[in-house]
């Protein structure tokens, strides 16, 4: 039985804040309206700020071994999950952002990458310390809100 390490997890969770980041940055770019570009501006900010959490709990964190069934369970899991279901890999990425034309598109892909965030997070708690979860659950709170604003921009598009 080998083991997996905490610190690639959080890895993962560093790329995601750093994508975010950076799709919101890339989105004011696309949007149409003041008000959207101040909250995707915004969101970028705050994605900045939990990768800055993120990459905390790592440099703090001790080599945390996590039991595996078999070698490689959880790095196989989690690649495949950011890969297909977060959008990593950069040809896939570029190809999702060739959709991302106008407000609605973007005000779309970001509600999906928000609840991605929200789901990888909830699933990794258990892979990082319990001192480590009370930051994580703020970050997840966060991702549920930027979620609802997110939700309440698109119902202002008639089309929630």
């Amino acid at each position: 039985m080998s083991s997996f390490e905490a610190s690639d997890i959080l890895e993962f969770a560093i790329r995601i804040e750093e994508n975010g980041a950076n799709f919101y940055r890339y989105a004011v770019q696309v949007v149409k309206g003041e008000d959207t570009k101040q909250l995707f501006t915004r969101l970028a900010g705050e994605e900045d700020k939990h990768k800055r959490t993120f990459e905390k709990i790592y440099a703090d964190l001790e080599k945390n071994n996590i039991p595996e069934s078999y070698e490689g369970e959880y790095r196989a899991y989690l690649h495949d999950y950011v890969d297909n279901s977060i959008v990593f890999s950069r040809e896939a990425l570029d190809r999702m952002l060739l959709k991302v034309t106008d407000t609605l598109s973007a005000v779309d892909f970001a509600i999906r990458r928000e609840m991605d965030s929200i789901l990888y997070y909830s699933e990794i708690k258990r892979f990082v310390p319990a001192s480590d979860h009370k930051m994580i659950d703020s970050i997840i709170e966060e991702e549920r809100r930027h979620f609802s604003i997110l939700s309440e921009v698109k119902k202002s598009y008639g089309k929630g």
